[in-house]
């Protein structure tokens, strides 16, 4: 079965969920047995054409602003067209123009990622185009894949016709060892003494209200936002705002390992956001065994589970930290456990490679669906 994998920026992942994904998901699969290639952005100056045994395309698009990405998809899916067995399209923004490998005999699918038009990031037009383009993401491919049972249950609530869908999450690694906490040393920090946030600084992201709560509860640990500060939007404005000694933006880390560090030795981790399924970002901190404390809403519960706690507005936030730094050992390592045991059940590559795998053996018509088990909150530590 010959695989091309779309809608990335390529692999070696640098960038975001996306690009990990498909690093993790097609490097397994050849492992297996399988022929996978994946889409790559062109640069300037050669490139790879291969990355651990998957084959690499690299395709150049023109800079035309926000239209560059969908002229990439356009062009990937062009270029892809005759060569494949599978088309997986990574994200909805060009369904439109998904059937174009099916006309030559390609079984397309395209991973519906969240909610995009819900996004704060994007203009009236922007959110008008995402909202056609999930229209017709229900009839160009033979097969929609969502990485969350709220975003299929989302899809069926709006849309009449659903094409064959399947419910497949993305994966995170469980941490075993702890990495190096010197690496703290480039921020003055401290393992265990100080709490943090991992996201885009944008409004459904909550990033705002988990400060104010941090700063109510009173907290002595400072709290650690990572994200990129530029360009200073008028929400990343406001935000900056409410800076202080406490409360420190420390930018984006791209470092892995680094990255991997400040989850770890975090004492508790914040997750805010409200659109979208399975994200990669809470995956990770669920494989740190972070605490975490996070957004009340179906795709974050459906994640975590019992494996954190919640939050609706602020004043939430000050009382889950109080309770947070009352708790005993016992109850941290407790619910530490939970955190890593939810990963290694639900979300390990390996099972999610298992499920790709799967779902590429079987015939078109059979369905296919991930189901985590639903529990209530920890609401206490």
């Amino acid at each position: 079965m010959r695989l091309a994998i779309l809608g990335t920026r390529g692999i070696p992942a640098c960038y975001g969920g996306f690009e990990t994904f498909a690093e993790e998901l097609s490097v397994r699969l050849v492992q297996q047995g399988g022929e996978v290639t994946v889409y790559c952005e062109a640069g300037a100056g050669s490139a790879a054409e291969t990355y651990r045994g998957v084959h690499l395309v690299h395709i150049k698009a023109p800079r035309l602003g926000p239209l560059t990405t969908i002229i990439f998809d356009v062009l990937c899916l062009w270029h892809a067209r005759k060569a494949f067995d599978v088309v997986y399209m990574l994200g909805y923004g060009a369904s439109i123009f998904c059937f174009l490998p099916r006309l030559w005999g390609s079984t397309v699918w395209i991973n519906m990622d969240g909610v995009e038009w819900a996004r704060s990031k994007w203009g009236p037009m922007a959110k008008l185009w995402f909202r056609l383009m999930e229209a017709l993401a229900m009839w160009t491919p033979d097969r929609v894949i969502t990485d969350a049972q709220g975003i299929l249950r989302h899809l069926q609530s709006r849309h009449a016709r659903i094409p064959p869908a399947s419910v497949i999450p993305y994966g995170a690694t469980v941490v075993k060892e702890a990495p190096d906490a010197r690496m703290l040393q480039e921020w003055q920090l401290m393992p265990g003494r100080y709490y943090l946030v991992v996201c885009r600084l944008e409004p459904e992201n909550s990033v705002r209200e988990i400060v104010k709560g941090y700063l109510q509860s009173g907290s002595a640990h400072p709290l650690v936002v990572v994200g990129n500060i530029a360009p200073a939007t008028d929400h990343v404005k406001v935000l900056l705002q409410l800076k202080n000694e406490r409360v420190r933006f420390i930018g984006p880390v791209y470092d892995r390992r680094m990255l991997q560090a400040l989850r770890y030795h975090a004492l508790g981790y914040f997750h805010g956001h409200t659109v979208g399924g399975t994200n990669p970002s809470l995956l990770e901190a669920l494989g740190c065994g972070n605490l975490i404390i996070a957004h009340d809403n179906i795709f974050n519960r459906e994640v975590a589970g019992e494996a954190a706690t919640y939050f609706h507005r602020h004043q939430d936030i000050a009382q889950r930290i109080r309770a947070l730094e009352s708790s005993s050992p016992e109850q941290r390592d407790r619910l530490k456990t939970l955190a890593q045991e939810r990963i290694q059940t639900y979300y390990s590559w390996e099972y999610v490679t298992d499920t790709y795998k799967g779902l590429v053996d079987a015939p078109l018509s059979k369905g296919h669906s991930y189901k985590p088990v639903m529990v209530n909150s920890a609401r206490n530590i």
